[in-house]
């Protein structure tokens, strides 16, 4: 891969970054590093910044098996591991929606762990609620003619597997991935092994207040990807009438005063807020974690920041809608109610 693993003089301690305790017991790291490299990163650089990031700091990482990189990403954390005990890295993968059939979902986990080289993960996340599935680098108006609904009834026996993995030691914990309240309502009501933890979209322009209110209320942390608005989405992910919180001159004002980068004000902004942000940069990954373990921002720089939410969704999903004509806000369930096939 070209580096090797080796920790510079410049790196954060990794006991300087906060810690949230899951409902298991269990301790996640409040910022990660992600893994998604959209369309512009290719593998082996994610892979790199995966050991850079190590080597800086970083315990947490955040992976998924329809990234594509899951087995480069293991290469990395094979030299990690030379160095680092298994039980200080928090890793992260997620079910893909092609593997939420029951005899799917433990193969699925397990080819996962062959490809990170890992004997079992900390967290392992149902991606979607929806089993549809899209082809590499398709554009927004894409729809798979064989796309299906929520049916909440499928959807228990994939989380039925998760609990498996569970009691098989191949996973400490299951969470969900995109999910809304009244999705989350119905397996909280169904499940034996609760969630621990939802990863959702989360920054200064779309907040989620309500859903975030109530995830936290059920002991479900809340992992916040996009955290800087997710300036390297994919084109089908972006429409015109899209915000840029990096640029919101709340933000800007905050940055400058403090003498960081933006971004690092949304970072900070999402761990003081109690979410687990999970950025991804191949190259400021250290100023990112510098920021995270920083004096933290006063409380009318929190409340400034609260007040500039726009509720913009900047990762829509309008991929996965299931028939003709639809809204994309039809996965989201914005009404408070599922969406009817």
């Amino acid at each position: 891969m070209g580096k090797t693993f080796e920790i510079p003089g410049n790196a954060v301690s990794p006991d300087e970054v906060t810690l949230r305790q899951l409902s298991t017991g269990d301790f996640i790291p409040a910022i990660g590093l992600g893994t998604f490299g959209s369309d512009h990163v290719s593998h082996e650089r994610v892979a790199r910044a995966v050991l850079g990031a190590a080597s800086v700091g970083y315990r947490h990482f955040d992976c998924a098996a329809v990234y594509g990189n899951e087995k480069h990403v293991g290469k990395s954390f094979k030299q990690i591991l030379d160095v680092i005990p298994r039980e200080e890295l928090f890793v992260t993968s997620k079910l893909w929606n092609d593997k939420h059939a029951v005899d799917d979902v433990i193969p699925a986990c397990k080819q996962s762990l062959d490809d990170l080289q890992l004997e079992y993960l900390d967290l392992y996340l149902v991606h979607w609620p929806f089993p549809n599935t899209h082809p590499p680098g398709c554009n927004g108006s894409t729809r798979n003619p064989d796309a299906k609904p929520y049916f909440h009834e499928n959807y228990m026996k994939t989380w039925r597997q998760m609990e498996k993995l569970v009691d098989m030691g191949l996973v400490r914990n299951i969470g969900t991935s995109n999910m809304t309240m009244p999705k989350m309502q119905l397996l909280l009501r169904d499940a034996i092994i609760k969630p621990v933890a939802n990863e959702m979209e989360l920054h200064p322009h779309f907040q989620q207040p309500e859903f975030f209110e109530y995830l936290s209320s059920r002991d479900i942390i809340s992992i916040g990807y996009s955290p800087i608005g997710s300036p390297s989405r994919p084109e089908r992910d972006r429409t015109p009438e899209d915000t840029v919180p990096t640029k919101d001159p709340v933000v800007v004002a905050i940055a400058k005063k403090l003498g960081v980068h933006p971004a690092v004000v949304c970072i900070k902004w999402a761990i003081q807020r109690g979410q687990v942000p999970i950025p991804f940069s191949v190259n400021h990954y250290l100023e990112n974690i510098k920021g995270a373990v920083s004096p933290p921002m006063s409380d009318e720089d929190m409340e400034a920041i609260a007040s500039i939410d726009k509720n913009c969704r900047l990762i829509k999903g309008q991929v996965f809608l299931w028939k003709d004509g639809q809204s994309w806000e039809d996965l989201w369930d914005v009404d408070g109610t599922i969406t009817p096939p």
